[in-house]
């Protein structure tokens, strides 16, 4: 056998190798295909970055809140909530000024309106600050 057809030879058992294995990868159920998305890219708002916290471990005020929120009110701070939240911090991505609403959280013992807000966006996504939008956390409604 000369050495240009023992090349050739081999070439061809390489290809043959190649085209096997990729048919073989397809029958065991291997695959490149990447993993399914986690439970928290399903939260709206999870794929901000920030945080996600469960509504269950965020104080009770949170609830009570996202509760009059779904009601439509009456809201403690008529004048303050639902308003246009202008994202001035830009710590929630950057979507058009009307985009985002905020709603008073009540502190216990505060005799004013207090640091702690409820932003939800036109998405369904819910943030929630407790420092006067310093930092925020996605909520999880759900749980």
């Amino acid at each position: 056998m000369t050495p240009a057809r023992r090349l050739s030879v081999a070439l061809l058992g390489l290809i043959a190798l190649v085209v096997v294995g990729y048919f073989a990868k397809d029958l065991t159920g291997t695959s490149s295909d990447p993993a399914p998305p986690s439970a928290s890219a399903s939260v709206p708002g999870a794929g901000s970055g920030l945080p996600v916290e469960p509504l269950s471990g965020l104080p009770a005020q949170v609830k009570a809140t996202w509760e009059l929120i779904g009601k439509g009110g009456p809201f403690p701070y008529p004048r303050n909530d639902g308003v246009t939240f202008q994202n001035r911090e830009k710590l929630l991505p950057a979507k058009p000024s009307d985009y985002y609403r905020e709603y008073t959280v009540p502190t216990p013992g505060s005799d004013d309106r207090g640091a702690r807000r409820l932003v939800t966006g036109s998405s369904a996504e819910v943030y929630y600050t407790a420092d006067h939008y310093e930092s925020f956390v996605v909520v999880d409604v759900s749980k």
